[in-house]
This record gives C-alpha cells, sequence and structure tokens, in this order.
C-alpha cells in the first residue's frame, strides 16, 4: 500500500514545544518497519513551528507572522535532523520537501512535484512533508497540515491517508466534555449532521481540529483513498492499520 501518515503537533512535541523524544522514535522505528514490509510510506509532519517555539524559549505558540516564521525557520532545522538522525539508524534516506498552496494551485509546479514524489518512492526514500511556514502567508498558506495530508495523497495516488491526532477519532459528542460520547467506527459520506460533530482546535500548539479533519476526507473520498483518524500516542497503531484491523474512524473512499 502506499500510505501518508499525517503526524500532529500534538503527538511530536509536549506542551513546552520541546519534542516528545519517545513518540518520535516509536514513530520512526514503525514507519521505518512498514517500509521494510514493503508499503511505501510518505510522512506529512507538523511540528516545526512548534519545536522553534521551544528552541527559542518563547513563551508560547506566537501571533504574529514574522515570529511564527522565524519559529518554522529555526524548528523545521531540528525536526529534519531528527528524522534524518533515527531513520538513518534504520537504513531509511529521507527527503525534505516544503509546500505552499501556490506549489499545489499551480498546474506545472504541482506537476513537478507529483513527478518529484514518484521519483523519490522508486529510489526508496521517505518522503518528509511540511508546509513551507517560514515563507507561506495568508495568500498562498494551506493553513493546517491535515489539508496539506489529503492534498498529498490526492497527488501521489495514496491508497490510504492516516492522520494521528490527540484523539482516537470522530465522536458522538466532544469525548473531552461529554462522558457518554461514542467512537464512530465507520463513516461511509461526510454529510453535514458529520460535519455538525466537529468541534474546535485542540491543543494549544496545534492549528488544526475535527473540522480540518473532516474536511482533509471529504478531499481524499473524491479520489476513492480512504481515511483514518486516530490517536497518535502509540504509533504502533499503524501496524494494525496497515494489517485492515479497525482503528479509530475509517472514512471510506469513493470507488
Amino acid at each position: 500500500m502506499r500510505i501518508v501518515v499525517k503526524v500532529g503537533t500534538s503527538t511530536l512535541a509536549h506542551s513546552t514545544g520541546r519534542m516528545n523524544i519517545r513518540h518520535v522514535e516509536d514513530l520512526v522505528k514503525v514507519l521505518s518497519d512498514l517500509k521494510n514490509a514493503g508499503h511505501e510510506m510518505i510522512l506529512v509532519s507538523s511540528g516545526a513551528i512548534g519545536m522553534g517555539v521551544g528552541k527559542l524559549n518563547l513563551p508560547g505558540k506566537p501571533s504574529d507572522m514574522p515570529t511564527k516564521q522565524a519559529a518554522a525557520a529555526v524548528g523545521q532545522c531540528e525536526l529534519m535532523y531528527t528524522y534524518d538522525r533515527l531513520f538513518l539508524q534504520y537504513n531509511h534516506t529521507v527527503a525534505q520537501i516544503l509546500l505552499t498552496g501556490e506549489d499545489v494551485d499551480h498546474t506545472e509546479r504541482r506537476e513537478n512535484f507529483e513527478n518529484t514524489m514518484e521519483r523519490l518512492l522508486e529510489l526508496g526514500s521517505l518522503p518528509i512533508i511540511n508546509e513551507n511556514d517560514t515563507v507561506a502567508t495568508a495568500e498562498i498558506k494551506v493553513g493546517d497540515n491535515d489539508t496539506l495530508g489529503a492534498i498529498v495523497a490526492r497527488c501521489v495516488k495514496a491508497d490510504l491517508l492516516v492522520l494521528l491526532s490527540d484523539i482516537e477519532g470522530l465522536y458522538t459528542a466532544d469525548p473531552r466534555k461529554d462522558p457518554s460520547a461514542k467512537l464512530i467506527p465507520v463513516v461511509e459520506e461526510v454529510t453535514p449532521e458529520i460535519e455538525a460533530l466537529a468541534g474546535g482546535v485542540g491543543s494549544g500548539l496545534a492549528t488544526g481540529g475535527m473540522a480540518t479533519k473532516l474536511r482533509a476526507a471529504k478531499m481524499v473520498a473524491e479520489v476513492g483513498c480512504d481515511m483514518i483518524i486516530t490517536n497518535g500516542e502509540h504509533p504502533e497503531v499503524l501496524y494494525d492499520i496497515a494489517e485492515g484491523k479497525a482503528v479509530g474512524t475509517r472514512f471510506i473512499g469513493k470507488k
């Protein structure tokens, strides 16, 4: 299978912005093992701004664009250095690609991206993709990595998009507020009723929320790609997903 895995800041970093070393090491180990098993793995990774916040010792996520972009520039170095070092332990070569909205909206640039991705996968590399937060402004910004994950999944014709989040999946209500909320295991179609279940943004360092995940599900369903939302606290869950077991919430692509 060709699998795009999107990992959120809440999985990669502690609330301080500093890297969650155990989670990142576990994630790299599982992705490497799945790649060894013959799957084509693509990682869409958040975390650059969050790690920049930690490395620059800022009090929290900045609200102004120049400081956000400065934090992204510092954090992206840390993020890729860590991925490169950890994947190398399992003899896997990573490739960094930073995108803006313009790169996928412009036909020729999108085709260049798609061709590069195909060649990287043919060469056995593991592409790691993030938004180019150091240059992206409101006009050219994808905005969140759930949407970016969906865009990547569509461009590479992935079989599956997995969103590793800080929640188990889509619930009938917000499980943080309503103890009677039940996990919805399968969604055949993202209807207005399903969209009404989306809450707000999760952790303080994150930019997404359930609404962006449902939008991502609609985007990939259109091209026949399934999507799964599940908790990224234990990356070993990817083994179950690769084996077709029921995990989190699966959104069924239109076949």
